[in-house]
């Protein structure tokens, strides 16, 4: 469906067609109840452009069914026969949310996060809100501030991080949420909410998505807490709370950088860090009511800690973590285990994408040795895949002499007993399959691409 076909149910100016049934809601008893200097949030949340917006960037975000089992292609079928319905019982305040259904995927460090993925229809209405209430708290929000809002990024986020240990600030405060988006309070968190949120219809509605059920295997377990991941909403409800936290920080003028639930304090001596990770400790548990993970919390130089994926060292030198990289191999590995018996290019194809996003994300970093690491991998693991498929000795030998080896080192190397790895590694398959053969064939490697990326920038 194209994006100009998406809202057949939308009149001109956000209305539901005549005769469909909503126009009678949006003159009852819910407007009536606002005062004049009350802004009409949910009138403004399903206008018919600003839910054009949200269609689009839900169908652009794709993502997975929920609990009822649609999918982002069926949102348009839904719109069309449900959706007068659907901004009544908006414009009324009396909607109510499906529960979401519970996944839980692999932490890097250990342990399981879980998400919680809303309906593709409470996807489409969170990402309505979220376009109408990210203007009013974003100029709340700190400059210190970097995840989840519009201009700002994860780069931006180290680069600050590295300015602090270059002017001299060489040790962090590396603070720890535990368990952030499950811990979140609902009062607290509405409160912040209601400060600059009056339509009450938009306040009942984000509380009725805090507190939608979780599914798991079939059975619907309340929530009396937390802000499950995988909504649109759920970004911008953390920087509302934790702006609080922005603010006590910049009220006791300490150097430091968040980016969503990821918080660094940098600080001069390990002795001001430490009375500062007790000092923020006891504001963050009584304040904010959550926790903070005495086990990963800590005071320590920088080059012993990770933020965002990079580690910066005692001259400021930006550096990919061991962590980062260990992740990039292990998604690596998933991928070539499926390509088996594939062809090459295949599987050169699947794993483009992630090897030249990972050096989009990493480009600041000056890590020649680890990135040629990478690149070797990679490669290896490519001829590795090829020496299993070829299987026979004398498949072996004809395709090492079609790739430029003489018939007598082609069948020496093809007998040679040894295992795939081995011969992916040694030097008759470095000389069949050079790097400049990858080149040739589109393979990305990561090293010259951040390179590539660095001089541009």
């Amino acid at each position: 469906m194209t994006a100009e076909a998406e809202y057949p149910v939308i009149g001109e100016g956000g209305r539901a067609e005549p005769g469909r049934g909503a126009g009678r809601v949006e003159h009852g008893d819910a407007n009536a109840t606002r005062t004049k200097a009350e802004p009409a949030l949910m009138e403004a949340a399903v206008e018919r452009s600003n839910m054009q917006r949200a269609y689009q960037r839900v169908v652009r975000n794709k993502g997975a069914a929920g609990v009822d089992g649609l999918g982002v292609s069926e949102l348009g079928d839904v719109l069309r026969q449900h959706w007068p319905t659907i901004k009544a019982k908006l414009l009324a305040g009396s909607y109510c949310p499906q529960p979401v259904r519970q996944v839980s995927i692999p932490k890097p460090n250990g342990g399981e996060r879980k998400l919680g993925i809303p309906t593709v229809l409470d996807r489409l209405i969170q990402q309505a809100l979220h376009q109408v209430l990210s203007p009013i708290f974003e100029p709340t929000f700190s400059e210190h501030s970097y995840g989840f809002r519009p201009g700002r990024n994860a780069h931006q986020a180290v680069r600050a991080a590295q300015r602090h240990v270059l002017g001299g600030h060489g040790w962090v405060v590396d603070l720890d949420l535990e368990s952030f988006f499950d811990r979140v309070n609902h009062d607290l968190l509405m409160r912040r909410v209601g400060e600059k949120v009056a339509d009450r219809r938009v306040l009942k509605l984000i509380r009725r998505y805090l507190k939608a059920g979780m599914m798991v295997d079939g059975l619907q377990s309340p929530r009396r807490e937390g802000t499950p991941q995988g909504g649109p909403l759920s970004p911008l409800l953390s920087n509302v709370l934790l702006t609080g936290l922005d603010r006590e920080l910049q009220r006791r003028r300490h150097r430091f950088v968040r980016y969503a639930d990821d918080v660094v304090i940098h600080v001069r001596s390990k002795r001001a860090g430490q009375r500062v990770l007790a000092s923020v400790t006891r504001y963050v548990e009584t304040a904010l009511k959550l926790r903070v993970s005495e086990t990963k919390s800590a005071v320590a130089r920088p080059s012993q800690r990770t933020f965002l994926g990079y580690r910066i060292d005692h001259r400021g030198v930006l550096c990919i973590s061991v962590k980062s990289r260990v992740r990039l191999i292990g998604k690596l590995r998933q991928l070539l285990r499926r390509a088996r018996g594939r062809s090459l290019s295949h599987t050169i194809e699947v794993l483009n994408p992630v090897l030249r996003g990972w050096a989009a994300y990493f480009k600041l970093a000056h890590s020649k040795t680890a990135l040629q690491f990478i690149d070797g991998w990679v490669r290896r693991k490519l001829r590795c895949i090829l020496w299993r498929q070829w299987k026979r000795p004398y498949t072996r030998q004809r395709y090492l002499q079609r790739l430029g080896l003489s018939e007598q080192r082609a069948w020496k190397s093809a007998v040679n007993g040894r295992g795939p790895w081995w011969n992916a590694g040694a030097s008759h398959m470095n000389a069949a399959m050079p790097k400049a053969r990858f080149d040739r064939m589109g393979l990305v490697a990561v090293l010259d691409t951040v390179l590539r990326l660095q001089r541009v920038s």
